[in-house]
């Protein structure tokens, strides 16, 4: 018995996953008519994680649905907002991705980030255990089955890569109120509370400070607040909501 062999035809906007020589057409793939497709995509490099509707001959289909030989299939990607159910939305990020977690903070988004490669086992065991969004730009650890959820980073630029988590998620903004070191949430302070974080020209120019509940790290305006100010106006301009 020969075979399987079905159409596969991708969205563009999963082209980076794709060999260059397969993008912008249907790829002829054999199967061998027991995978799943949920395991044909991920065999021809796209995580999961990216995949939006499945139709097979035009109709909508499970990740679970073994093709059968002659079926075509359009993979298409994930709606914007994505919505995560189930839990609180919050994020995981990895090693590499330490410079978004602090602006994802800076937000006040949820963000938890491992400073130290801890490996992907423990990382997958993490998102599902505190029920976390995974975003990486690590293939492999995107397709671990035991993630909650996950996204790839697509761009290694700090800044667009906001702009995409921000753009896909839609994640509620509070700016100013987490760590950006831990993530804890902060309260006002007083200056004596936290004088001996200060050196004696922030304690004699600034009078309005935070600390972090959980780390007791003191924030205040100072010579780069402009630069976060700027983030923040960016994020908050693109309609995210605030409270």
């Amino acid at each position: 018995m020969n075979a399987p062999e079905i159409h596969v035809e991708f969205a563009p906007e999963l082209g980076l996953f794709i060999p260059h020589g397969r993008r912008g057409h249907a790829t002829k793939v054999v199967t061998d008519g027991a995978s799943t497709l949920g395991h044909v995509v991920e065999s021809l490099g796209v995580p999961l994680t990216e995949v939006g509707a499945l139709l097979v001959d035009g109709r909508a289909t499970a990740v679970s649905h073994v093709p059968a030989d002659g079926e075509s299939v359009e993979v298409r990607p994930v709606e914007r907002p994505q919505r995560v159910p189930g839990a609180p939305l919050r994020f995981l990020l990895d090693v590499h991705l330490g410079t978004l977690a602090r602006r994802l903070r800076l937000l006040g988004v949820d963000t938890a980030y491992e400073s130290t490669d801890i490996g992907d086992a423990a990382l997958a065991t993490r998102s599902a255990a505190e029920q976390r969004v995974m975003l990486s730009r690590d293939r492999g650890l995107l397709r671990r089955r035991e993630l909650w959820a996950g996204a790839f980073v697509y761009s290694t630029r700090p800044e667009e890569q906001l702009t995409d988590i921000l753009d896909r998620f839609a994640p509620e903004l509070k700016p100013w109120t987490r760590c950006t070191a831990c993530n804890g949430l902060l309260r006002d302070a007083t200056k004596d509370e936290v004088a001996d974080q200060l050196e004696h020209g922030t304690r004699r120019t600034y009078d309005v400070f935070a600390q972090c509940r959980d780390c007791g790290r003191a924030y205040w305006k100072g010579a780069h607040h402009q630069e976060l100010e700027a983030i923040v106006e960016r994020a908050l301009a693109r309609g995210s909501g605030t409270s």
